[in-house]
C-alpha cells in the first residue's frame, strides 16, 4: 500500500484530552472525563464531547468553562516583585543592576511585559509568550494596572473626580479608572490609582501635574494578577487561574 493510500493515523496521535487536563492540574482524569461529556471543554475553538479525543499539548489551545488553561510546558509565565533601583532591562552595558540579574538561571529567552521605571517597585510579568505580551501592552485591550503611591499631601476630596474626568498632559489626555485615598499621615498620603494607560512614567507625571509628587510608587496588580506576600526580588510562576485570566482579558 502506498503512502497516499494508507489510512491516516492522525486521530491516534497526541495525548488523550482527559490526561492533558489532569496533568495540567485542572481535575482528576475521571473528573476531566465528566467535564468533557458535559461540554465544558473547548479545543482550538471547538467544543469537544468525545472521550477519545487526542491533542498535542504543544499546540492545542484549550479552554475550560471559557477560561484558557496552560498545557504547553514550553510557555513560561512569571511574576517578579521588582525592587526599587533595578533597571527594567535584561542586561545593562554599564553593569547596573537589572531584572536580567534575577533570571540568569532560567532557560530560554524571556522578556518583561511592559516596564517599570528604575525607582518604581512591584509587579512585573515575565514570559516567553510573545503574543500574550504584545496584547497585554497594546492600548486597545485596556488592561488595568493598579498602583499604590505615597504622595505629598494633604489630598483634597475633589482630586479623585478630577483624575477620573481627565487631566491634559504634554502628550495628551489621561483619565484614571479608579482613585481612592487609602491613608493620610501629616503631610503625606497613600493613594490607590487604577488606570489602563501604558505611557512612560504616566502615574508619576499625572500626580506631579495635579500637585502631589510621588515619593514612592508600587505596582500591585495587572488585570487579576496581584502581589500577595512575595518579598522584593522574589519570582514565582503564575498559577493556572492567573494565566487563564490574562489570556481572557486579551481575548486569547
Amino acid at each position: 500500500m502506498t503512502s497516499e493510500n494508507r489510512p491516516s493515523n492522525a486521530a491516534e496521535e497526541g495525548v488523550r484530552l482527559q490526561k492533558v487536563l489532569s496533568q495540567a492540574g485542572v481535575a482528576s482524569r475521571r473528573a476531566a472525563e465528566e467535564m468533557i461529556v458535559e461540554g465544558r471543554i473547548e479545543v482550538n475553538g471547538e467544543v469537544v464531547m468525545e472521550l477519545g479525543r487526542r491533542v498535542d499539548p504543544a499546540t492545542a489551545v484549550i479552554h475550560v468553562d471559557g477560561s484558557r488553561i496552560m498545557v504547553n510546558n514550553n510557555l513560561t509565565h512569571l511574576l517578579l516583585n521588582k525592587p526599587r533601583g533595578i533597571l527594567c532591562t535584561m542586561s545593562d552595558d554599564k553593569g547596573r543592576p537589572c531584572i536580567g540579574d534575577y533570571l540568569r538561571e532560567r532557560e530560554g529567552k524571556l522578556f518583561h511585559v511592559g516596564r517599570l521605571d528604575q525607582d518604581t517597585e512591584g509587579l512585573l510579568l515575565i514570559t516567553n509568550d510573545g503574543e500574550l505580551a504584545n496584547r497585554l501592552m497594546h492600548p486597545s485591550y485596556q488592561v488595568r494596572k493598579t498602583y499604590m503611591a505615597e504622595v505629598i499631601g494633604p489630598v483634597p476630596k475633589e482630586l479623585g473626580q478630577q483624575l477620573r474626568d481627565g487631566v491634559e498632559l504634554e502628550d495628551g489626555l489621561v483619565k484614571v479608572d479608579r482613585f481612592k485615598v487609602v491613608d493620610t499621615n501629616q503631610n503625606r498620603a497613600l493613594v490607590e490609582i487604577v488606570l489602563h494607560e501604558g505611557r512612560n512614567r504616566i502615574v508619576r507625571r499625572l500626580l506631579k501635574h495635579v500637585g502631589h509628587p510621588v515619593q514612592r510608587l508600587v505596582r500591585t496588580r495587572i488585570g487579576d494578577v496581584r502581589l500577595t506576600t512575595e518579598r522584593q526580588g522574589a519570582i514565582r510562576p503564575l498559577n493556572q487561574q492567573e494565566v487563564g485570566s490574562l489570556y481572557r482579558i486579551v481575548g486569547m
